[in-house]
């Protein structure tokens, strides 16, 4: 009987464990419990993804993701009653991005990720950050102004990339016969095209232009081609987490509020970055509406 009661008493307090740890966290969504107790946000960051997520000269992550989760993390430090968080950043490719988050292995993802439906169904997103989409990137000593003249021609893509899809799609369609190629990040990618060992590179039209800029190489490389996809940016961060979602919604709504929305845009793609290359990217009219949707006071 005493053992019995023993037992009975432990599977008890198993199932209280819980509720406590619960009343412990104030009852706080897992993410922000688990911040609440280790008062660390882990921030994943890609290396080569200009001008959102990339290395500045002295290896440490920059950029205009990288910023708007610092914005968030702020938030979460309110939320979870502590002002003094620690930001540990965590390096993701395109291919690990989603099962870091899906993992636990990073909180927020700041890089350049496109929000789609299929993504959706295991991760979730913060409001619109910024809308790309696939283009080509090609030496300006080949004949090439889009995707039919590429045929029976190699491209690579990155791995883990929704341009990965869209090129796929475009070979069906127009039976071009390409040859596609991975490689495990864009800078990986760029260098497989300014080596010569591939005939284009395939990703969102922003990521091409900052690598050209980044590399000096306007003079040897373009941007050409019509949009083969279409891809809205978001902050990616865990689904089913309603307290985490609401935290992220309201960092953008404050900084569309207090108009720094614009001016942080202003500062990664028109002015010079600290990496010492211009952009010169002007804010499209469906991000600046996605912004004033944003604010509050109007």
């Amino acid at each position: 009987m005493r053992r019995a009661l023993l037992a009975a008493g432990a599977l008890l307090a198993a199932a209280l464990l819980p509720d406590v740890a619960a009343a412990q966290d104030g009852g706080l969504s897992p993410t922000l419990a688990n911040i609440k107790r280790s008062n660390v946000v882990r921030l994943g960051y890609r290396e080569a993804s200009p001008p959102f997520s990339f290395l500045d000269q002295a290896n440490r992550p920059i950029g205009y993701s990288l910023e708007l989760c610092e914005a968030i993390v702020e938030e979460i430090g309110v939320e979870v009653d502590s002002a003094a968080l620690t930001i540990e950043y965590v390096k993701v490719t395109p291919e690990t991005r989603i099962p870091a988050v899906v993992d636990n292995r990073i909180d927020l993802e700041c890089g350049s990720t496109t929000a789609n439906a299929e993504r959706r169904k295991r991760v979730a997103f913060s409001p619109l950050v910024f809308v790309a989409g696939t283009r080509l990137m090609v030496p300006k000593a080949a004949k090439v102004s889009g995707i039919a003249d590429l045929k029976g021609k190699s491209v690579v893509v990155t791995k883990g990339t929704t341009n990965e899809q869209a090129i796929a799609a475009a070979d069906k369609k127009l039976s071009l016969g390409l040859k596609i190629v991975t490689a495990d990040d864009h800078e990986q990618s760029y260098q497989m095209l300014a080596d010569g060992k591939v005939d284009a590179f395939a990703t969102d039209d922003i990521l091409l232009y900052a690598l050209i800029a980044r590399h000096k190489a306007q003079d040897k490389l373009a941007v050409v081609g019509d949009l083969l996809s279409y891809d809205p940016y978001g902050i990616m961060f865990r689904k089913d987490e309603p307290q985490l979602a609401a935290v992220v919604e309201r960092t953008f709504r404050k900084l569309a509020t207090n108009r720094d929305l614009v001016p942080l845009y202003q500062k990664w793609f028109v002015a010079r970055l600290p990496t010492g290359e211009r952009l010169g990217v002007a804010l499209s009219p469906q991000l600046e509406e996605s912004f004033k949707v944003l604010d509050a006071s109007q």
